[in-house]
């Protein structure tokens, strides 16, 4: 009993240090940025301690300031049953404070709160604590609690689901939140595109999930991990590629959390997948461990040149030549400029890889800079060429002069 009492104090101090916050403007005016536990902890590593020291160390690693400003928790924060009025209930074991003194932790700290959840009859490891026919019930929970973000997974459901019953669901949910007496930025996760989702959602996702360290390890550009379809950095950003016209302010396509640290890909290959999720006007959601970061892994992620090529809501950037070996990809951004990702995919050899400025609907004499160093690349005219190594990337601004 004095156990229980003791982290009953614990939790009403930690209650006590909410601020009271306006609602946002507009929700997902650019693609929003922040941190998902999934990738890194999964449904079994996740507990209140770790996510008050992330909180912690979002702020002391300059990742708030850097833009990163949702803290998501994603499965296993539930109880495996719902309550007696059907609604949600925290793990009490892993959670035993409940979920608002988490949201009042991060908007102590400037920070905004989310939390995964299932619209239908069982989450994804088959707990019966799904939304259908419930909605109302566990949105009012979320406004009660003080969410900023809910993530929407399509997991399992008793009765099936088909396209018509995803549709009219997720059209349900998106309602609802926008009724909520609330700003609650709407994420769905449905692993691939549909047409109505800009109408209904602020991100969604377009694949299945990308491979991480909680599937066994982030894989840079095999096409398939396993028979689970956890699938490459370079399989998700040709999917997400494939709906590139329909993403823009106040929604964006999201091929997946990041896979940055030490999840499996090399340095050079962190940076080409940052660079792909900048380009592709990605939502940034760290999929890593901001208490463990090393400094180069915190370098990247908050380089601003390329978290502005990010923000810039002018389009979702795309690949501009032929599927090879050597890549292209471009993001035409709201000064003139184009951001530019030269990407040498083999596994083996150091390529030349060739940009036309033409194919960008740049003239003339261009400069160009590197966005990851900020090293001045001088002028070019026609056609820049460079060549890289293997499984590198070169990323820069280039505008005409």
């Amino acid at each position: 009993m004095l156990k229980r009492k003791h982290t009953m104090k614990i939790c009403l101090i930690a209650g006590a240090l909410s601020l009271s916050g306006g609602h946002a403007e507009k929700l997902a005016a650019t693609p929003p940025m922040g941190w998902n536990s999934w990738n890194w902890h999964g449904k079994h590593e996740i507990n209140e301690t770790v996510v008050r020291e992330t909180i912690d160390a979002m702020v002391a690693k300059g990742l708030r300031d850097a833009g990163y400003e949702y803290v998501v928790v994603d499965g296993g924060w539930r109880d495996a049953t719902l309550g007696d009025n059907d609604e949600l209930l925290a793990h009490p074991e892993k959670f035993p404070c409940g979920i608002k003194p988490l949201a009042d932790y991060a908007h102590s700290k400037g920070l905004k709160f989310g939390l995964h959840t299932v619209p239908g009859s069982h989450d994804c490891g088959g707990d019966p604590v799904g939304a259908y026919g419930i909605e109302e019930v566990h949105i009012g929970q979320f406004v009660d609690w003080g969410l900023d973000f809910v993530k929407i997974d399509r997991c399992k459901f008793d009765n099936g689901w088909d396209e018509p019953v995803i549709e009219n669901v997720y059209r349900k949910w998106g309602r609802l939140l926008k009724e909520a007496d609330r700003d609650i930025l709407f994420s769905i996760s449905a692993y691939r595109y549909r047409n109505w989702y800009p109408d209904v959602c602020n991100m969604a996702r377009t694949t299945y999930d990308i491979s991480a360290k909680v599937t066994g390890g982030a894989v840079f550009s095999e096409p398939y991990v396993s028979s689970k379809n956890f699938w490459s950095v370079m399989t998700v950003a040709e999917l997400n590629n494939q709906v590139a016209d329909f993403a823009g302010p106040g929604y964006w396509n999201d091929p997946d959390m990041m896979v940055t640290g030490d999840q499996g890909l090399t340095y050079s290959e962190q940076q080409i997948h940052f660079g792909l999720w900048c380009i592709m006007s990605s939502p940034l959601f760290l999929g890593s461990d901001p208490r463990n970061m090393t400094d180069e892994e915190v370098k990247l992620v908050t380089n601003r040149g390329a978290i502005a090529v990010n923000q810039d809501p002018r389009e979702q950037g795309r690949r501009i030549n032929g599927a090879s070996d050597r890549q292209v990809w471009a993001k035409k951004l709201s000064d003139g400029s184009v951001a530019v990702l030269l990407i040498n995919r083999s596994a083996s050899a150091a390529q030349s890889v060739t940009f036309h400025a033409k194919s960008v609907g740049l003239k003339g004499v261009c400069t160009a800079n590197d966005i990851y160093t900020g090293e001045d690349l001088g002028e070019f005219e026609g056609i820049y060429k460079k060549r890289i190594e293997s499984h590198s990337c070169l990323f820069m601004k280039v505008r005409s002069k």
